[in-house]
């Protein structure tokens, strides 16, 4: 049978939002972010960030920087005992037209693909309407705008849209399960 995954937008909704970030040293996990991702686990669900990463085709960054970057990531969610099943990178900027940046769907579909995925069961959260948009154009069952990095200023337009709205990543994840 498929599994049910929450995609997860990485900037401002697994770690602290800095633009363009390319240091190690500055990566800092969201509050709560860890409980977050151990509970999706424990509940026999995947965990997959979906990040666009424009900066490395921008000359911002190379992709070895990003690679260190989510090192940093990840050891510091498994020093909390939480681990993500898989990170999916789109480097191109929005005028290279391709089909992984989001909101279009293609980071989704090669994650569902290798992981065997059902889409129509899974979560978007995403602190930019256009990580929302990119769950709805992957079919997923919600996508959820989360306050913290760019969601406090995208709330608005957020619930114009029609998506509901969390404090962050935790209360996200806990309102999924509650509702089923």
């Amino acid at each position: 049978m498929k599994q049910r995954a929450f995609f997860l937008d990485r900037d401002g909704v697994v770690i602290e939002q800095i633009a363009y970030l390319k240091d190690p040293e500055q990566v800092a996990l969201i509050p709560g972010t860890a409980e977050a991702i151990r509970m999706i686990r424990a509940r026999g669900d995947l965990a997959v960030i979906i990040t666009n990463q424009s900066g490395v085709n921008r000359g911002y960054f190379t992709m070895a920087e990003v690679e260190a970057v989510h090192r940093r990531m990840l050891e510091l969610l498994r020093t909390e005992g939480a681990e993500i099943d898989d990170i999916r990178i789109c480097p191109h900027t929005p005028d290279e037209n391709c089909s992984c940046r989001k909101p279009r769907p293609g980071l989704f579909l090669a994650a569902a693909r290798k992981l065997d995925i059902d889409l129509a069961r899974s979560v978007m959260v995403g602190d930019r309407r256009s990580d929302l948009e990119s769950g709805v154009n992957a079919g997923c069952a919600a996508s959820i705008l989360v306050r913290t990095g760019y969601g406090a200023a995208e709330e608005e337009k957020g619930r114009a849209a029609g998506f509901p709205v969390a404090d962050d990543l935790l209360d996200a994840v806990k309102s999924i399960y509650r509702n089923g």
